[in-house]
């Protein structure tokens, strides 16, 4: 059942003690204590064993997210790995951003094959803890990120020349893919999806759905 504005209705409502703890930036120079004394290490050298292999699926794609931040001007917060959708533009476009790569740092047999993820979810509310009833795509545009060098000696994620960015009103995936998981660069080719440079994606992002009252964005 749904409370009058549409989202879901709480029987159990969260306690307060227990809401959801506010996100806050930080600086990297956080250290690690035992007993209040430091340690020696700090959140910056975490960051660096954790997060230094940017062509890894899941780091490819939290970079990714932060290149699309970046583009629209909105990579000051803080990533929330909970959010219905990746990014939402300073005129409140949602966009949900998918990545993809010919090479990887593992061994390759071949190069991988171009996929994108496309399937509708169920959006949860981190504040009450609860699902949407219903599966939906959450964002109203997609953006496909590819990193396109093949090269492994000269493949660089940092280099924004070797991306392409694909983008896409989530309203034509509805329309004319509503049941896939997944989608290939050849397909989504046929939906007429926006090829953009980084240097383009933001005013690609907001031509997509100009226009389009729907998404209530401005």
């Amino acid at each position: 059942m749904n409370n009058d504005d549409g989202s879901p209705k709480v029987d159990n409502p969260i306690p307060t003690e227990l809401r959801a703890k506010a996100l806050v930036r930080k600086t990297g120079e956080e250290e690690f204590k035992e007993n209040g004394v430091p340690i020696g290490a700090n959140l910056r050298e975490y960051w660096r064993w954790s997060a230094s292999d940017l062509l890894g699926n899941t780091e490819r794609g939290r970079l990714a997210e932060y290149i699309v931040a970046t583009a629209v001007g909105v990579a000051d917060g803080v990533r929330s790995g909970w959010e219905p959708y990746d990014v939402e533009t300073k005129s409140r476009i949602r966009v949900e951003v998918k990545a993809s790569a010919y090479v990887q740092t593992w061994g390759q047999k071949t190069l991988s094959k171009i996929i994108f993820g496309i399937r509708p979810t169920r959006a949860w509310d981190p504040e009450q803890n609860v699902f949407a009833p219903d599966s939906r795509r959450q964002a109203h545009v997609y953006v496909f990120a590819l990193l396109t060098e093949r090269d492994k000696e000269i493949v660089n994620p940092l280099n924004l020349e070797q991306w392409e960015f694909y983008v896409l009103r989530a309203q034509i995936l509805d329309e004319r893919a509503r049941l896939q998981k997944t989608i290939s660069l050849s397909s989504l080719l046929k939906l007429d999806a926006l090829k953009v440079s980084y240097g383009e994606l933001r005013d690609a992002i907001e031509r997509s759905i100009a226009g389009d009252e729907r998404t209530g964005c401005r």
